[in-house]
């Protein structure tokens, strides 16, 4: 069976968390339940990286405007991560080539995390800390049944994450207005506290 759907899969949550992806496809080679997932996904060290990874996400992630901070961040890191795990994916494979699973893994993961990313900028708009808690949860937990259920039935979860890719950036648009007025807003925070330490040192008042 190509190798396809499951680096598609495997991309798409790679651009929401990438490290809770190489956990869980480490864990399932690990311990025997899929032949699959490449040895050096499997390895101790690995594992235990990605875990710690994983755990410092999940606390970044509830906070707002930290966790766009961090998307920020992993804007490069998330779809090299999916590349990287396409093209092992195939490698361990042989169904399909390592340059053209790294593509897919990469390009998807690239969507996925914009949708993310877009999608808590728009969401920090709120007052409330309650909703990125929530997303956050929906996202870890939707990532790890998807990547359970690709291990068993690939195309199924294959067709799964096309619609919910489908769907994120459809929803990304609708938002767009929102975010571009958190941008704005950011923006102008800077700004201002940029203005006031200006003004303090030209008074020579003490910082705050």
């Amino acid at each position: 069976m190509s190798v396809l759907p499951l680096v598609f899969t495997s991309g798409w949550a790679s651009g929401i968390n990438a490290y809770a992806v190489v956990l869980l496809l480490g864990v399932f080679g690990a311990t025997g339940l899929s032949d699959d997932v490449p040895a050096s996904l499997q390895r101790t060290d690995v594992l235990i990286v990605a875990a710690v990874l994983f755990l410092c996400e999940a606390v970044a992630d509830k906070i707002p405007y930290v966790d766009s901070v961090w998307d920020s961040v992993h804007t490069v890191i998330r779809p090299v991560a999916g590349g990287v795990v396409g093209a092992l994916l195939a490698g361990q494979s042989g169904s399909l080539s390592d340059i053209t699973a790294g593509v897919i893994g990469g390009s998807t993961a690239l969507a996925s995390h914009f949708v993310k990313a877009g999608t808590r900028m728009a969401i920090n708009t709120s007052p409330e800390p309650l909703s990125n808690v929530a997303m956050s949860m929906a996202e870890d937990l939707g990532v790890a049944a998807i990547i359970t259920f690709a291990m068993f039935n690939p195309v199924a979860a294959a067709v799964i994450a096309a619609v919910l890719l489908a769907a994120g950036l459809a929803v990304l648009i609708f938002l767009w207005s929102r975010i571009r007025r958190f941008l704005r807003r950011r923006a102008q925070r800077h700004e201002e506290k940029r203005l006031a330490t200006v003004a303090r040192e030209a008074t020579g008042a003490p910082p705050r």
